[in-house]
C-alpha cells in the first residue's frame, strides 16, 4: 500500500484496442488492393478471394491475439503497419504472377509461396513473444550471437551447400530450400554488438587528438571498427554482396555512436567505408559494374535492361500510378522480389509508392522510440540498432531502385518475395514488440512497512 497523501503513480494503458482498429483497416488494404486487381485485369473480383482474405485475415488477427496474450503493454502500431505492408506485397506479387502467366515467360506463380512464408514468418513472430519474455536474458548470450553470426556468414562460401545466384554468393541449398543466412546474421549481429558496447562504452567513449572540431577515438580502440570493416570487405570479397556489406558495417558503426556519444566514430566510419568503396570499385569488376549501371545504364542497355526498364515504369505511373492492373510491371525483370518498389510506383505512382516509404518511417519512428524510452542500455542499443538495419536496408533498396546510390540486392522488408527475408522481419518487429513492452508495462508497485523495531518492504505485483 503507498502512503496517504502519495501521489499515484501514472499507468501506460495497453492499447489493444486501438491496435486491432488499425489492424482492421490494414487487413481491409490488403484484401482491397487484391480485389482491385483482379477488377483491374479481368474486370471481376477474383475467385479466391474470400479463402485468401479469410487466411491474411486469420493471420493477420493470430499475430495481434499472440501481442495481447504475450506483450500487453507493446506498441500498437508497429503491428498494422507490418501487415499492411506484407498485404499490398502480396497483392503486387499477385499482379505480377498474372502478368508473368499472361506473358507465357515461365517464372511463378510467387504470389502462393510467399503467402505461405507469410504464415511460417507470424508464427516465429508468436514464438518469440512466447519465448522470449525479457529481451534482457539475450544479453548473456552477447558471444554466442557473434559465434552465430560468423558461422552463418561463412555458410553461402562453402563448398557443398554454398549457392551463387545472379552473381552474388550469399544463399545456401539444403535440398529444395534456398536461405539466405545474411538476413539471419543482421539480427544476431545487432544482438552481439548492443551486448559488447554496453560492456565497452566507457573505454569507447573515451576521447583521443582533437581534429576540426572532433574528438577522434583513440587509437588503441579503433580495433572493434576496424573489425567490423575488415568483416564487411570480407563480405564484399567473398561473396561478392555490396548490400550486406554496407548493411553490416553501416549497422555497427551508428550502433558504436549511439553508444559513445562520440561523433569522431561517424567520421572514422565514414572514411573507411570510403576506402572501403574505393578497393571494391578497383578490385572488383562485378562493383564497377554496378557503378557504371548507377552512372549511365543507358550507355550498355542491355547490360542495364533491369533497371533502365524500373525507370520507365516509374515514369510510366506518374503522380497517381496507372491503377492496378493497369501497368506493366511484369517487364522489369525480378520486379516481384529486387524491383518490387518500381512495380509499386508503376501501379500506384509516386504517391502510393510514398505512403509505403512513410509506412516504413513510421516502423523506424516506432522502433526509435522504443529506444529512447528504454529504460536499460541494452534494450536501448538492441531496438537501434534492429531500427538502423531496418532503414539502411530501406535506403540502400529504394536507394538503387530511383538511381540514388548503387545497386545493392537487397530487397525491400515485408513487400519482397522471399522468404529468408519475410520471416527475419517478422522476428525483428517479435523483438521490438518485446523491449516495446518490457519498457512500458508498470513497475511492480513497491509499499514499505514501518514497524517499532524494523522496516519491511513489501513488493506488490
Amino acid at each position: 500500500m503507498s502512503s496517504p497523501g502519495a501521489t499515484p503513480a501514472w499507468i501506460p494503458r495497453k492499447r489493444r484496442t486501438a491496435e486491432l482498429g488499425l489492424l482492421l483497416l490494414a487487413i481491409a488494404i490488403g484484401i482491397g488492393s487484391y480485389a482491385a486487381v483482379g477488377l483491374g485485369i479481368d474486370g471481376t473480383v477474383p475467385a479466391g478471394i474470400y479463402t485468401v482474405g479469410a487466411v491474411y485475415a486469420v493471420v493477420a488477427l493470430g499475430a495481434h491475439v499472440a501481442v495481447r496474450r504475450f506483450a500487453g503493454y507493446a506498441d500498437p502500431v508497429l503491428l498494422p503497419v507490418v501487415v499492411a505492408l506484407n498485404g499490398i506485397g502480396l497483392t503486387m506479387i499477385y499482379r505480377i504472377d498474372l502478368g508473368l502467366e499472361a506473358n507465357g515467360s515461365g517464372f511463378g506463380p510467387f504470389a502462393q509461396g510467399q503467402l505461405r512464408w507469410t504464415i511460417l514468418g507470424v508464427l516465429m513472430f508468436v514464438a518469440v513473444l512466447a519465448l522470449i519474455r525479457d529481451h534482457r536474458r539475450l544479453q548473456q548470450y552477447t558471444y554466442t550471437f557473434g559465434l552465430g553470426a560468423i558461422v552463418l556468414l561463412v555458410l553461402p562460401i562453402l563448398p557443398v551447400i554454398g549457392n551463387a545466384k545472379r552473381g552474388a554468393q550469399i544463399w545456401i541449398q539444403l535440398g529444395p530450400f534456398s536461405f539466405q543466412p545474411a538476413e539471419a546474421a543482421k539480427i544476431a549481429l545487432a544482438i552481439f554488438f548492443a551486448g559488447y558496447l554496453v560492456a565497452k562504452r566507457d573505454a569507447l567513449a573515451l576521447a583521443g587528438r582533437r581534429v576540426l572540431g572532433v574528438d577522434l577515438p583513440r587509437g588503441r580502440d579503433l580495433g572493434p571498427i576496424l573489425l567490423g570493416w575488415l568483416v564487411s570487405v570480407g563480405i564484399l570479397v567473398f561473396q561478392r554482396d555490396l548490400g550486406s556489406s554496407l548493411l553490416f558495417f553501416g549497422l555497427f558503426v551508428v550502433m558504436l555512436y549511439v553508444a559513445t556519444e562520440r561523433p569522431g566514430w561517424l567520421v572514422v566510419g565514414g572514411l573507411l567505408f570510403a576506402a572501403g568503396a574505393w578497393f571494391g570499385y578497383a578490385a572488383f569488376g562485378h562493383v564497377r559494374d554496378r557503378f557504371d549501371a548507377w552512372l549511365d545504364p543507358w550507355a550498355d542497355p542491355d547490360k542495364n535492361y533491369q533497371i533502365i526498364t524500373a525507370l520507365y515504369g516509374l515514369a510510366h505511373g506518374g503522380l497517381l500510378g496507372r491503377g492496378w492492373g493497369q501497368g506493366s510491371p511484369e517487364m522489369t525483370p525480378f520486379g516481384f522480389s529486387d524491383f518490387i518498389l518500381s512495380s509499386i510506383g508503376e501501379e500506384l505512382g509516386l504517391t502510393g509508392l510514398m505512403a509505403v516509404l512513410v509506412a516504413y518511417g513510421l516502423i523506424v519512428e516506432r522502433g526509435l522510440r522504443i529506444a529512447l524510452t528504454c529504460r536499460d542500455a541494452f534494450g536501448k542499443l538492441l531496438a537501434v540498432g534492429l531500427s538502423v538495419s531496418f532503414a539502411l536496408q530501406v535506403f540502400v533498396v529504394a536507394g538503387g531502385v530511383m538511381r540514388l546510390i548503387p545497386l545493392t540486392g537487397l530487397t525491400a522488408p515485408f513487400l519482397a518475395a522471399g522468404g529468408s527475408s519475410i520471416i527475419m522481419n517478422w522476428i525483428i518487429v517479435a523483438l521490438l514488440l518485446r523491449i516495446s513492452d518490457q519498457t512500458r508495462r508498470p513497475a511492480p508497485e513497491v509499499s514499505t512497512i514501518s514497524g517499532d523495531d524494523q522496516t519491511q518492504v513489501v513488493k506488490l505485483s
